[in-house]
């Protein structure tokens, strides 16, 4: 039962023997078709240049991957010593690595490639959307502080008007200093309250800009063809968009919020009192002392709302950087497991194959180490002890008395090497009678 294992076990080696080698041709020719379609996104120069340069390399990786496996197929399930075996396993480690470094990435990029270039593009689309959305909130944070800014101005403009009307401040009705003083303090916040209108319409006009250009970036995505060509345009919208979220970061009213609450304060200039009497004038210069206080301590709001909006954090300088196929495969490796699998599969699908031969072989040598010699002879080894027998028959040797002779000198040389002298001197031959 044994030996017809064995020998059904050859005859199946025997058998998928051109199979064998059929599937690493196959196999090293498909590694090397992709290979040729990743290679060519790495180079440059003329058409022609590029075609020739990636057959070649194409065409080397073939022929290496099919001679490494052709070797490790060959030499390895015949190697029987721990310590040779794991030289040929040290040896194929190293050859995997080496095909991954040459080939497996590269196949990877021409069945993935596309798509690691549009999730390139995607990501950068949500980075610039983010830096647009904080550079809009960042020109726009100005703009919180309007409401105060009116309300400040309108109770300014109010007192004037009842200090006109009712003599609200000093009891005296009429346009003099007080009423001057309150009219040129809302006049000056008018002004500032009309930058902060003016600026939230420049800010609205370069956020659509800017949503515009999104948009653009977001279709080429998106856009079927090749990915080239809309990597270019991408390149394109993404410069016009630096620009806009640029000119954002310029656009912020704070830093004149800030100038302007500093003047109301710093470059606050009282009129003299104008009041006919001296009673009317002291009124004149108490109401104006207040007022004073008034638009410092606003100021001082006004300028520290404005130091908040400027110690926000600044959109950072972002530069797109345009991939090739392969480099985006490598960026977003993560992203694209069954692409990375189906690559390096391809080139290391024969190490399977050259470990079912070493299975093989080592039950076939197992197997014929349980059997007797007599079964393990081949015909061959068999015609050729008859041939020697008939050499020695004619030679007149008897084969019989030859083994037993040899089988005598055998044991005998087992039974001297058994046995210790203990008598270590030398006798002489006893001598026989005179003649």
């Amino acid at each position: 039962m044994a030996l017809a294992a064995s020998h059904r076990l050859q005859d199946g080696v025997l058998a998928v023997e051109t199979m064998t080698r059929f599937a690493l041709a196959v196999l090293a020719l498909g590694s090397g078709v992709y290979t040729y379609l990743g290679v060519r996104s790495l180079l440059d120069g003329s058409p022609t240049a590029i075609f020739f340069a990636a057959i070649i390399y194409s065409a080397s990786v073939s022929v290496a991957i099919y001679a490494f496996w052709s070797y490790m197929a060959r030499f390895y399930p015949h190697v029987t010593g721990a310590g040779f075996r794991g030289a040929l396993i040290g040896v194929m480690a190293l050859g995997c690595a080496m095909i991954i470094a040459m080939s497996s990435w590269l196949n990877a990029a021409a069945l993935a490639g596309s798509a690691a270039l549009e999730q390139h593009l995607a990501e950068t689309v949500q980075d610039y959307t983010a830096d647009l959305d904080q550079a809009h909130q960042n020109a726009l944070a100005a703009q919180s502080l309007l409401p105060d800014i009116q309300r400040t101005s309108e109770r300014f403009s109010r007192l004037a008007e009842d200090e006109r009307q009712n003599g609200a401040l000093t009891g005296t009705t009429g346009s003099g200093s007080v009423v001057q003083l309150l009219s040129q303090m809302s006049a000056q916040l008018s002004e500032l309250e009309t930058g902060i209108i003016a600026s939230r319409e420049r800010v609205a006009t370069l956020f659509d800009q800017g949503r515009n250009h999104l948009a653009t970036m977001r279709s080429l995505v998106s856009a079927p063809g090749a990915v080239a060509p809309r990597s270019d345009a991408f390149s394109a919208e993404v410069v016009a968009l630096s620009g806009v979220i640029t000119s954002l970061e310029q656009t912020s009213i704070a830093p004149s919020v800030k100038r302007a609450a500093e003047d109301l304060s710093l470059g606050f200039i009282a009129p003299v009192a104008d009041g006919r009497g001296a009673d009317l004038a002291d009124r004149q210069d108490q109401v104006m002392q207040t007022i004073r206080a008034s638009v410092s301590a606003q100021s001082q709001v006004l300028s520290q709302a404005a130091d908040d909006i400027l110690s926000r954090e600044p959109v950072s300088e972002r530069r797109f950087v345009p991939l090739s196929s392969a480099e985006a495969v490598l960026r977003y490796a993560a992203d694209f497991i069954p692409a990375w699998a189906g690559a390096i599969s391809i080139d290391l699908l024969p190490a399977v194959l050259v470990f079912i031969l070493a299975i093989v072989h080592g039950a076939m040598r197992r197997q014929e180490e349980r059997l007797p010699f007599a079964q393990r002879i081949t015909a061959a080894e068999l015609l050729e002890a008859l041939e020697v027998q008939r050499a020695l028959g004619q030679r007149g040797v008897d084969v019989e008395e030859a083994l037993q002779a040899a089988e005598t000198e055998a044991a005998g040389e087992r039974d001297a090497s058994n046995i210790t002298s203990i008598d270590m001197s030398a006798k002489a031959p006893r001598k026989g009678p005179p003649a």
